[in-house]
C-alpha cells in the first residue's frame, strides 16, 4: 500500500483513526491483535553449537585424523602442534560468526524507546513498542521516528535519513500527497521512517506500519536471510583437502605393500607408511593462511583499513566489482563551491579562472565583492572553536567559499550585523536576511542604489528571476537577462551542480511588513552559485588502479542522475560518452533476469533502494563475478552482508553496517580499498607460494620412498627422517613466507577467476617436477654413495632431502624474479628460518647427543660438501626456469 500517494483524509479513513488519534481502549485492542512494535529475531544458535560447528571443515577433520596417528606413533611434538593451529582455527571462526549474530542486535538498538502519542485525544508519552497502526505520534528536533508514518503535519520539519537513503543531507518534509508510485524512500517527502532523527522542526505523523511491516523491519528480513558467503580460498581448500587426504591414502597403501613384498619388515613399513601419511598433510597449512592473513590485517590497519573477518583479506584478491557510494568514500562528503556566475562570467573554482559568458565591460569586481558579502553573512553556518564546522553543509560551503576569497564572516558580522531575517520554506524557495549598512556603505559610488539596510536574498534562481527587476554588472544595473541566466544554471545543473540564486535590496528602513511578498519583490541578482560534494583527489588514481588490475569500479548511490554522472566521469568509472547509468526507478522494472543481462555493463546506479542493492550484488554473483560492496547506512547492511567482501564506513557508518561487513574503511576512502585489494593479492600469492613449497617438499618425501623399492634400493629414510624434515622444513621457513613482499606489477594483472584451482598456472606441474627433481638427487645420493661404499648414505640422504627444500623454498619467493635480484635479506624472517633449519640440521648429524635418537651418524668433511653440493640442484633448476620464462616473455 502506497501510503505516500493518498491525501491524509484517506489515510485516516483507512487506518480507522482520526486527527486527535486512537481511544486507550483501540489503541490496547490493536496491539492484541498486531503485536508490539519490536524488531524479532530468527532462533539464535547456542554458543556451543557454534563452536563445535567451526570441526566440521574436511581438511580439520583430516587434520585431527593426522595428530591421532602421529600421537600413536610416539610423535607428540607434532600431535601437540595439529592440535593447537585445530583450536586457533576453531577460536577464530567462532569469535567471526558471534561477530555477526551482533548485527540484528545493533539494528534494534536503532529503535525509539518512547513516543509522544495522541490517546483519547490527549498527548501522552508510552513505549514506542506499544506503538499501533492510527497511532498520530507527535515529533521535534531531536527525537527517533518510532515507526512508520505518514506526516500530516509538517512546521519546517527536516529528518535525518542517512541511516535507510544514504543520503548526507537532512530530508525537507512537506504533507502533500505525491503521484508517483514508484518514488524512492529518500523522495518520499510526506512520510517518516522508524529509526531516522528529526534534525529540525517538528511535525506530527500517523502510524503506518510497525515492528517487521516497516522499512528497517524489512532491513531486518533482509538481513537474517542473507547467509555467510564462504571465501574463495574456503572453497579453494575444501575441495583440495578432500584431493589430497584420498591420494595419500592410496600412496601410503601402496608404499606398504610394496614394501612387504620386497622383503621388509611390516612393522617398518607400517610405521613408514604411516609417518609418510602425516608427512603429506600439510598440517602447518591452515596456521600458514591464519598468520598470512593476521599479518596481512595488521599491515591493514596501518592504511585505514580494519579487517573484521580474516578470510576477507584473501578475498579482495579475487575482486572483480568494487560497488561503491558515492558520498564519503568516492567524494569529501563535504559541499564545495565549484563554479560562480557573476558580472556575465563563470568563474570556476577548481582552476580559478573566469569563462565569459558574455565580456565583462569595466575590470571592476564590485558585483563579485557583493555576492561575496552576501554568501558570508546570509547564512547561519560557522566554525566553532576547534575549526570544525558548524551549520547546514550547503550553507557551510558559502561560508567557506566566502572566507577563502577573504570575506570573513566574523569581520562582516560587525560591520553588517543581521537585523531581521525571513526563514527558507519549501514553499517560496528562497530565504532573506536583513542587515545594518556601515555609514560608508558597501555600494560603489551608489550605483546599486543608496539606503541604510540592506537585504540578502537567496534561493532557486527560477523564482528570484521572478521577483528581480535587475542585475549588478561592473557598469552598473541592467535589465535581468533571463535567457542568459537560464542557460548558465541550466549548464550548470548539466554539470551535476546544485544551484543557488543570491540577490539583493536596499531599503532605508527595515519594513514593518516582513510579509515576503513586501520584502523578496524588486530585487537586484547579483549571481548564480554551483556547489557539489567533489571527488577526493585520490579516487580517481584508485580507479585507474583498478581499470588496470581489471577490476571494475561501480557508484551506487541515493543522490540524483545528473550529480552521480558528472562525478563518475570526473573519476573515470563512466566514460566520457557512456551511458551505463540506471536510476532506481528503472531499475524496479527489471525483473532479476533482465538486471543480469545488463548488470556487467552499467556502471552508475542513481536513486537505488536497499533491496535494489541487494539485486545488483545477486545479479553480478549469479554472472560468475566476485563483488565487493561498500556502505555506511543500516539499509546497505543487507547487501554488505550478501557481498563477497562487505566494506563498511568507519567514519560515516552506523554500527550494524559495521557488524554486517568484512572490512570497515577508518578514512572513508575508496583508495583505501584498492590499496587493501593489493594487500590481499600479496597473500594471496605467498598462501600459494606456502602451497607450492610444501606440496613440493612432500611430494620429493613421496617419490624418494615410493620409487627406491623399483630401483632396487633398500628404504631410504626411517619414520623419524620423515617426521624430523616435516617438522623443520614445514614450520618455520613456510611460516615466513608469510612476510613476502608483493611482486612487482601485481595491479597489472587481472583478479583470479573465483573458480580458478588453487593448482592453476603451472602449480601442479611445479610440484610434480619438482618433487620428482627432488626425489631423482636423493635417490641419486642414496645409489652413489651404496656403490662406492659409504656407510653413511641414510645421513646424507636425509640431509639432501632436508637441504633441498630449503634451497626450493629460497627460489620459490618469485614468480618471475631471481633470487639474485631480488636479494636475500628483502625477506629477513625467511633468511632467519633458513639458517635456524640449517643449523638443526647440522645438529641432528654433529651433536652426538642426537645421533642414537635420529639414527644419523656424522658426515667426513667431503660427505657434508658433496650433499651441500647435490642440495642447491633443485635452487639452480627453479632459477633456470624462471630465467627462461623472464626470457621469453620479452
Amino acid at each position: 500500500m502506497h501510503w505516500h500517494q493518498k491525501k491524509i483524509d484517506e489515510v485516516i479513513g483507512e487506518l480507522g483513526s482520526s486527527l486527535e488519534g486512537l481511544s486507550e481502549e483501540e489503541a490496547r485492542n490493536r496491539l492484541i491483535k498486531h503485536g508490539p512494535n519490536e524488531l524479532t529475531e530468527n532462533k539464535k544458535k547456542s554458543l556451543f553449537m557454534m563452536f563445535l560447528d567451526q570441526f566440521k571443515d574436511f581438511m580439520i577433520l583430516v587434520l585431527i585424523a593426522a595428530a591421532v596417528i602421529s600421537g600413536i606413533i610416539g610423535g607428540a611434538t607434532d600431535t601437540i602442534a595439529i592440535v593447537v593451529i585445530v583450536v586457533l582455527n576453531a577460536v577464530i571462526g567462532f569469535v567471526q560468526e558471534f561477530r555477526a549474530e551482533k548485527a540484528m542486535a545493533l539494528l534494534r538498538k536503532l529503535s525509539a524507546h518512547s513516543a509522544l502519542v495522541m490517546r483519547n485525544g490527549t498527548p501522552v508519552t508510552i513505549p514506542a513498542a506499544q506503538l499501533v497502526s492510527g497511532d498520530v505520534v507527535l515529533l521535534e528536533a531531536g527525537k527517533i521516528v518510532p515507526a512508520d508514518l505518514r506526516l500530516i503535519e509538517t512546521a519546517l520539519m527536516k529528518v535525518e535519513e542517512a541511516t535507510l537513503t544514504g543520503e548526507s543531507l537532512p530530508a525537507k518534509k512537506t504533507v502533500d500527497p505525491l503521484h508517483d508510485e514508484h518514488l524512492s524512500i529518500g523522495d518520499r517527502k510526506n512520510m517518516a521512517y522508524k529509526g531516522t532523527i528529526v534534525s529540525y522542526g517538528r511535525g506530527r505523523g500517523i502510524v503506518v506500519a510497525t515492528a517487521m511491516a516497516t522499512e528497517l523491519g524489512k532491513i531486518a528480513t533482509l538481513l537474517q536471510k542473507q547467509e555467510e558467503v564462504k571465501t574463495p580460498l574456503q572453497k579453494r581448500l575444501t575441495a583440495f583437502g578432500r584431493k589430497l587426504a584420498l591420494a595419500v591414502l592410496a600412496i601410503c597403501a601402496i608404499v606398504f605393500g610394496i614394501g612387504v613384498v620386497k622383503g621388509e619388515p611390516p612393522m617398518l613399513m607400517l610405521l613408514t607408511a604411516i609417518s609418510l601419511a602425516v608427512a603429506a598433510i600439510p598440517e602447518a597449512l591452515p596456521a600458514v593462511i591464519t598468520i598470512s592473513l593476521a599479518l596481512g590485517a595488521r599491515k591493514m590497519v596501518r592504511q585505514n583499513a580494519l579487517i573484521r573477518k580474516l578470510p576477507a583479506v584473501e578475498t579482495l584478491g579475487s575482486v572483480t566489482y568494487i560497488c561503491s557510494d558515492k558520498t564519503g568514500t568516492l567524494t569529501l562528503n563535504k559541499m564545495t563551491v565549484e563554479e560562480i556566475y557573476v558580472n556575465g562570467g563563470v568563474v570556476r573554482a577548481e582552476k580559478n579562472e573566469t569563462q565569459e559568458v558574455s565580456p565583462p565591460q569595466t575590470p571592476s569586481n564590485a558585483p563579485l565583492s557583493i555576492l561575496m558579502t552576501a554568501l558570508a553573512v546570509s547564512n547561519d553556518a560557522g566554525e566553532d572553536t576547534s575549526g570544525i564546522a558548524t551549520g547546514d553543509p550547503t550553507e557551510f560551503a558559502l561560508y567557506a567559499r566566502a572566507k577563502q576569497e577573504g570575506f570573513d564572516k566574523a569581520v562582516l558580522q560587525q560591520k553588517l550585523p543581521r537585523v531581521a531575517e525571513i526563514p527558507f520554506d519549501s514553499e517560496r524557495k528562497c530565504m532573506t536576511t536583513f542587515h545594518k549598512l556601515p555609514e560608508s556603505g558597501i555600494m560603489e559610488n551608489g550605483q546599486w542604489g543608496n539606503g541604510s539596510y540592506v537585504s540578502f536574498t537567496k534561493g532557486a534562481i527560477d523564482v528570484l528571476l521572478d521577483k528581480s527587476v535587475d542585475m549588478a554588472t561592473n557598469a552598473g544595473l541592467k535589465p535581468v537577462d533571463a535567457e542568459e541566466i537560464g542557460k548558465v544554471n541550466e549548464m550548470m545543473a548539466a554539470d551535476g551542480l546544485r544551484v543557488l540564486g543570491f540577490a539583493m535590496r536596499t531599503w532605508q528602513e527595515v519594513p514593518d511588513d516582513l510579509s515576503p511578498e513586501q520584502v523578496e519583490a524588486g530585487l537586484t541578482i547579483l549571481g548564480l552559485v554551483g556547489m557539489m560534494d567533489p571527488p577526493r583527489d585520490e579516487a580517481a588514481e584508485a580507479v585507474r588502479v583498478c581499470k588496470a588490475a581489471g577490476i571494475r569500479p561501480v557508484m551506487i548511490t541515493g543522490d540524483h542522475p545528473l550529480t552521480a554522472t558528472t562525478i563518475a566521469k570526473r573519476l573515470g568509472i563512466l566514460d566520457r560518452d557512456s551511458r551505463a547509468v540506471i536510476t532506481g526507478r528503472e531499475l524496479e522494472q527489471l525483473s532479476l533476469e533482465e538486471l543480469e543481462e545488463r548488470v556487467e555493463n552499467l556502471r552508475v546506479y542513481a536513486r537505488v533502494a536497499p533491496e535494489q542493492k541487494l539485486n545488483i550484488v545477486k545479479a553480478l554473483q549469479d554472472k560468475g563475478q566476485f563483488v565487493a560492496m561498500t556502505g555506511d547506512g543500516v539499509n546497505d547492511a543487507p547487501a554488505l552482508k550478501s557481498a563477497d567482501i562487505g566494506v563498511a564506513m568507519g567514519i560515516t557508518g552506523t554500527d550494524v553496517t559495521k557488524e554486517a561487513s568484512d572490512m570497515v574503511l577508518l578514512d572513508d576512502n575508496f583508495a583505501t580499498i584498492v590499496k587493501a585489494v593489493k594487500e590481499g593479492r600479496r597473500i594471496f600469492d605467498n598462501i600459494r607460494k606456502f602451497i607450492k613449497y610444501t606440496m613440493t617438499s612432500n611430494s620429493g618425501e613421496i617419490w624418494t620412498i615410493f620409487l627406491a623399492p623399483f630401483l632396487g634400493l633398500p628404504i631410504p629414510l626411517l619414520p623419524i627422517h620423515i617426521l624430523w624434515i616435516n617438522l623443520v622444513t614445514d614450520g618455520l621457513p613456510g611460516l615466513a613466507l608469510a612476510a613476502e613482499p608483493a611482486e612487482k606489477a601485481i595491479m597489472e594483472r587481472p583478479p583470479r577467476h573465483p573458480k580458478e584451482s588453487i593448482f592453476a598456472n603451472a602449480l601442479g606441474i611445479h610440484i610434480v617436477w619438482v618433487g620428482l627433481l627432488m626425489g631423482a638427487v636423493s635417490l641419486f645420493t642414496q645409489a652413489w654413495s651404496l656403490k662406492t661404499g659409504h656407510a653413511h648414505w641414510q645421513t646424507m640422504v636425509f640431509t639432501v632431502l632436508c637441504l633441498s627444500q630449503m634451497g626450493h623454498v629460497l627460489a620459490i619467493r618469485s614468480e618471475r624474479e631471481s633470487l639474485f635480484s631480488q636479494g636475500i635479506f628483502t625477506n629477513r624472517p625467511l633468511a632467519g628460518a633458513f639458517l635456524i633449519t640449517f643449523i638443526l640440521q647440522m645438529a641432528t648429524i654433529y651433536v652426538p647427543q642426537l645421533n642414537p635418537i635420529f639414527k644419523t651418524e656424522p658426515l667426513s668433511f667431503p660427505e657434508l660438501l658433496l650433499t651441500l653440493a647435490l642440495s642447491s640442484v633443485v635452487f639452480l633448476a627453479v632459477e633456470i626456469e624462471k630465467f627462461i620464462k623472464r626470457r621469453s616473455s620479452r
